[in-house]
């Protein structure tokens, strides 16, 4: 009887055991918070999509207990036939919520999964419906003042360049890609004058448009073509709209050639590794901290409709933790070129210097700000044409 009673004391305390360890593993479960990310791109392009890759992972370094999921290269070339409603169906299924869609392309499709999952947050990068109304109340949208950066990328430029011609290899054209490349031109001028004494009406900016993010075989101008053809049209330097490394790769090769070239590539901080001879700089987006935000507005039940288009930490625009856009400086910089863009920086974020500001026309030559009117948020993210003076397609 007493072996008995042993037995069954044994088999009662593994069975409180196994219900203990049950009860904790369903407690870790709980406090799990899964987000999504969907990618235009490869998440390690060196250009856009890797840079909210690592965004996701900058989550998972700094808000215990969370985990990314994602899926990368949603585009019509690489996953023919898949629906951004399919991958947030699957992420849901995976426990997800909350999901980052980061492409102007998914706007409208984010929209429709979102009335379709309305106890799931998503944010959109980039885009404003949010603003506009459009958007169910379960979506953001967020996006980074690069206009800034951009303009420190077209005085670097500027600085630099000797044949007066300045390259822009952008994506396809919308309202966010002309204030960008505007911004570039804007920055650019300023710099000729105040550093070089020069008239920038002397400098030449070439806008050429490929028609996408990013080259699409078939569909898209071919990246690599359209940078050796500004080169062969005398630029010396090149701007990268796009979201992948053509700008720089081409110039690196001509560079090899014997050529005096430049590029400066986007998106992604570390984006000079891949010619640092030629790199310039690289303006790019930290989305790390923006999402942090988020991911904790979300498990803490705090999350509310907002749209955020949030500039640099100017105390340190590269400061990882606070500053939404930065600039790193390029290997190929002079400490001379350095110094003018340190202080281009300081003047930007004091006021000192201001772009959008008036007289400026627009490219058909409609007076955009009279003179002294500085520019609205609204009248720059909602640029209708490129500027007077910038060679290109506005539509």
């Amino acid at each position: 009887m007493f072996r008995k009673r042993k037995l069954w004391t044994l088999i009662s305390i593994l069975a409180l055991v196994a219900i203990v360890l049950t009860a904790c593993k369903g407690s870790t479960s709980k406090k799990e918070f899964v987000f999504g990310v969907i990618l235009v791109g490869p998440y390690n392009d060196h250009g856009w999509s890797e840079a909210h890759y690592k965004a996701g992972k900058y989550v998972e370094e700094k808000v215990p207990g969370t985990r990314m999921i994602y899926l990368d290269k949603l585009n019509p070339a690489d996953r023919k036939g898949t629906t951004l409603e399919q991958v947030v169906d699957d992420m849901v299924s995976q426990g997800a919520k909350l999901i980052f869609t980061t492409s102007d392309d998914f706007a409208a499709d984010t929209d429709v999964v979102a009335a379709k999952y309305p106890d799931v947050a998503f944010v959109h990068i980039s885009g404003d419906h949010a603003k506009t109304g459009k958007a169910p109340k379960n979506v953001a949208n967020y996006m980074g003042r690069m206009e800034y950066m951009k303009a420190v990328a077209g005085c670097a430029a500027a600085l630099k360049t000797q044949t007066k011609v300045i390259g822009y290899l952008g994506p396809l054209i919308n309202d966010e890609t002309r204030r960008l490349a505007a911004s570039a031109y804007l920055g650019c001028r300023e710099c000729y004058k105040r550093y070089r004494g020069g008239d920038p009406d002397e400098l030449r900016f070439i806008v050429t448009w490929i028609g996408f993010w990013f080259n699409i075989p078939g569909v898209t101008l071919d990246p690599t073509e359209v940078a050796n053809d500004l080169f062969n049209s005398g630029a010396d330097v090149i701007l990268s709209g796009i979201d992948t490394t053509e700008a720089i790769v081409v110039a690196g090769q001509r560079h090899d050639r014997g050529e005096k070239v430049w590029a400066i590539p986007y998106d992604y901080e570390n984006a000079c590794e891949v010619k640092p001879e030629v790199c310039l700089g690289t303006p790019y987006f930290n989305w790390g901290p923006a999402y942090v935000r988020f991911v904790k507005a979300v498990r803490d039940g705090k999350f509310k409709q907002t749209w955020e288009w949030e500039g640099p930490y100017w105390k340190n625009i590269n400061d990882p933790d606070r500053s939404a856009v930065g600039f790193k400086f390029g290997p190929a910089l002079s400490e001379e070129d350095k110094k003018h863009l340190e202080e281009f920086i300081k003047d930007l974020g004091s006021g000192k210097v201001k772009l959008f500001v008036g007289p400026l026309y627009l490219q058909d030559g409609t007076q955009y700000l009279g003179p002294g009117e500085e520019a609205t948020d609204d009248q720059i993210w909602y640029l209708p044409q490129l500027l007077r003076g910038m060679e290109g397609a506005s539509y």
